[in-house]
């Protein structure tokens, strides 16, 4: 008796080759059944096609135009910023104040109001007119990189 692993078998089968008369084992019908709109030559059925009913592809209404990929910056004013008086400006504190949703997101600082308070503000970007305002009132911007979420194994590791 031969064993499994010594079968001559090949990995891949051939395709069933149907329609070649009774004998061969795929005749007549040719594993199509018998009558219908399956049975008939030339009729492909799309992946949407309901039976005649119209299609949901055709049925829910197009979308124009494009999606943006890149969600759009949180914005910060200007104004806000002067409750932050003599600190540091970045993501972290902004969030913690509940001026911007999550941290790890791109900020911008636009202008409305005035500063007058002297910061050091470190977000991903500003405004030319509050970099202007900003270094008037006394105070710095830096330009800084989005902060990453860390991972969870990361987080698992900093706080033990």
């Amino acid at each position: 008796m031969t064993k499994y692993n010594e079968l001559l078998a090949g990995a891949n089968k051939d395709k069933k080759r149907v329609g070649r008369g009774i004998a061969a084992g795929g005749g007549k019908t040719a594993g199509r059944g018998t009558k219908g709109q399956g049975a008939r030559t030339g009729k492909k059925l799309g992946a949407t096609f309901q039976g005649g009913q119209r299609t949901l592809v055709r049925a829910v209404p197009k979308a124009r135009g494009f999606k943006r990929l890149r969600t759009p910056a949180q914005v910060v004013y200007l104004d806000t910023l002067n409750d932050f008086k003599g600190k540091t400006v970045d993501n972290a504190t902004l969030f913690e104040q509940g001026y911007i949703s999550t941290p790890f997101h791109t900020v911008k600082v636009i202008t409305r109001g005035e500063l007058t308070a002297a910061l050091t503000v470190k977000v991903a970007g500003a405004s030319k007119s509050s970099q202007e305002a900003i270094a008037k009132a006394g105070g710095v911007f830096e330009k800084t990189a989005v902060p990453l979420r860390k991972s969870t194994k990361e987080a698992e590791a900093s706080d033990k």
